[in-house]
């Protein structure tokens, strides 16, 4: 079996990077603007900064403090909260993480119908015959072993920046400031507060789309060369992709202004950047898509596969998911992750909208994992007296209430839906439970979830059907 402790600082930081600057990063000015005004989005980012900031830090202090939870995000819930909430965190990351691929299979395939007619939109069926044959390809590299994976990451990473650093200089000298604060709150010139923060929770789970994958070192802790590079390398990612994301909408709407931007097609950067330097600039950026998609559907591939073999080996998930090959890559991890991948990617027939549906869904479904990651700072800070336990206590109830905060923004119906994903492993944590011979297979306050998840999905199943909740 192949040594799993490969990964180094450069690494860690491209898994990071590559994880979060995806798809959302080309489109994110659209995404935003389509329901918010400038200066609301300017205090979207200032809310999503110091939030994730925290939540960062949570990671690299838990890093630091408990290297033995090799798994990051589970492994928290697990120490802190117990056993259910534990899987529960893995499921919904595991969820999380391949239906973020469905997404990016939308969008890498409309991005080359830019090039491709048949292609255009991303949605048809030459689109889900593409995206098939990537993901296979991408499987067919992993079990090659994590290594050589992260080394095609950290190349597509540094290749994907390429048109995002162009994007942002032209854009420096593109930029006009009346364009930009033309109806700055959205509001016709005057600032309602009710109004603006209503345009500021519409970015909430566009922000949170495109800061998914900010834990990638986490995941990937037990293969680290050094611990402590892991949260170096997650304090590093984020404040480099946080800057990134701010400069991208700034210069976006300052180019075009909010109304024409909400209206373009996706990727917007592509035709923001078209709009200043011509033709060729769309196909530049959309190249640069191309890239960036590839390398993030690779990264949040390892991510996907990693948690439920990580899971497995703690006793989490079933057994079966533990396997590796001679390459040290979880086999059997990656070919159910993949299948899944592979039948969702029908989703494409049923709805014109599978890229934001299947965005919303796949950051809804991580809101729990951060939220338990960020209780677990707060709780382990509460109970150990170390020399910086009053600015850990800070920073994990800032996450807290941010994730708390981000539970809320997400709306009702997307917290639904997430339920009917969560209330299968119900069953799946009882055979987990009887395999391993527990004496007690739910406590009481677990029990008691499980319920409140059943009644929820159940509800949210009932809405579906009456039409309340759309897909």
């Amino acid at each position: 079996m192949a040594d799993g402790k490969q990964l180094g600082l450069f690494s860690l930081i491209a898994i990071v990077v590559g994880s979060m600057i995806g798809g959302g990063a080309f489109n994110l000015a659209t995404d935003m603007a389509g329901g918010a005004s400038a200066g609301a989005i300017i205090l979207g980012w200032i809310i999503t900064g110091i939030g994730m900031i925290a939540l960062a830090l949570c990671f690299q202090n838990l890093t630091e403090k408990r290297p033995d939870l090799d798994g990051g995000i589970f492994s928290y819930a697990t120490a802190g909260f117990g056993r259910f909430m534990g899987f529960n965190s893995a499921w919904g990351y595991w969820f999380s993480a391949w239906l973020g691929n469905v997404a990016y299979a939308t969008l890498l395939f409309s991005s080359i119908g830019y090039f491709v007619p048949a292609f255009e939109g991303g949605q048809n069926m030459a689109s889900i015959i593409g995206a098939s044959i990537l993901l296979w390809l991408v499987h067919s590299l992993i079990l090659r072993g994590v290594q050589s994976a992260a080394l095609v990451n950290l190349i597509t990473t540094i290749a994907k920046l390429v048109p995002v650093f162009l994007f942002i200089i032209i854009g420096i000298f593109a930029f006009h400031f009346e364009t930009f604060t033309a109806d700055f709150w959205g509001t016709g010139g005057t600032f309602q507060f009710s109004d603006v923060m209503a345009q500021v929770k519409s970015t909430m789970l566009v922000t949170l789309w495109v800061f998914i994958g900010v834990e990638g070192a986490v995941v990937l802790s037990s293969r680290a060369k050094d611990k402590k590079d892991v949260g170096r390398a997650t304090i590093i990612g984020l404040l480099g992709t946080l800057s990134i994301y701010i400069f991208i909408t700034i210069m976006s709407l300052g180019i075009m202004g909010r109304p024409e931007v909400a209206k373009l097609d996706s990727p917007s950067m592509a035709y923001v950047f078209e709009s200043v330097v011509g033709k060729w600039g769309a196909a530049f950026i959309n190249i640069g898509l191309m890239i960036s998609v590839l390398g993030a559907w690779l990264g949040w591939t390892l991510l996907a596969s990693e948690i439920p073999f990580l899971s497995a080996k703690s006793g989490l998930f079933p057994k079966w998911f533990a396997k590796e090959n001679k390459n040290g890559a979880p086999i059997n991890s990656l070919w159910i992750t993949n299948g899944l991948i592979q039948l969702f990617l029908l989703s494409f027939l049923f709805t014109e909208q599978a890229y934001n549906f299947a965005f919303s869904l796949a950051s809804s479904a991580i809101l729990i994992p951060y939220a338990f990651s960020a209780f677990y700072q707060y709780k382990y800070s509460l109970q150990n007296q170390h020399p910086d336990r009053t600015r850990n206590l800070l920073v994990g109830l800032i996450a807290s209430i941010y994730s708390v905060w981000m539970i809320y923004a997400a709306g009702i119906s997307y917290l639904l839906l997430t339920m009917v994903l969560y209330a299968p492993g119900i069953f799946v944590f009882r055979s987990i439970q009887k395999e391993s011979r527990a004496k007690v297979v739910f406590t009481k306050r677990e029990l008691a979830a499980a319920l409140g998840l059943v009644l929820l999905a159940v509800l949210a199943i009932f809405q579906l059907v009456i039409g309340n909740i759309a897909v």
